[in-house]
């Protein structure tokens, strides 16, 4: 496997007062970080998708709390943080005609990081870095 994919978490959740606690709870008390998540919402449920240090113990922690929890794998792509950065990230992907399934990003002053789960995962790293931009190594995460 390229060192460049990421397990993502994607925990399914009713969507209910406090589930989002919750799950933060459990992951502080489990000492596990979390370093992007997003939350999607459809019909009384919600996906939230998250990137943490250790994927394993939190799916297993999770699981025993009667969540639902499965693995995605998604790379994270460094881009500029000002306008037209994220333009400039996505654009080899267009050229290449490989579909974008669901992306988000986080940001700090430096840099920002998009998270992109892909159709074509290994042809999409190929792209990337052949286009010049700068995938990060999944160890960062861990």
């Amino acid at each position: 496997m390229s060192p460049y994919v990421i397990n993502q978490l994607s925990i399914f959740s009713e969507n209910r007062y406090g589930k989002i606690f919750e799950i933060a709870k459990a992951l502080e008390e489990a000492n596990i970080n979390i370093f992007a998540f997003s939350i999607a919402e459809a019909e009384g449920f919600g996906v939230i998708r998250a990137i943490v240090d250790k994927p394993e113990k939190a799916r297993e922690k999770l699981s025993s709390m009667g969540f639902m929890v499965s693995f995605t794998e998604v790379i994270a792509v460094d881009m500029r943080d000002e306008p037209g950065g994220l333009a400039e990230a996505v654009k080899v992907l267009r050229d290449a005609e490989i579909n974008i399934d669901y992306a988000y990003a986080y940001s700090g002053k430096e840099k920002a990081v998009l998270i992109l789960r892909v159709d074509e995962l290994e042809e999409a790293i190929l792209k990337i870095q052949s286009g010049g931009a700068a995938l990060v190594n999944a160890s960062h995460f861990t």
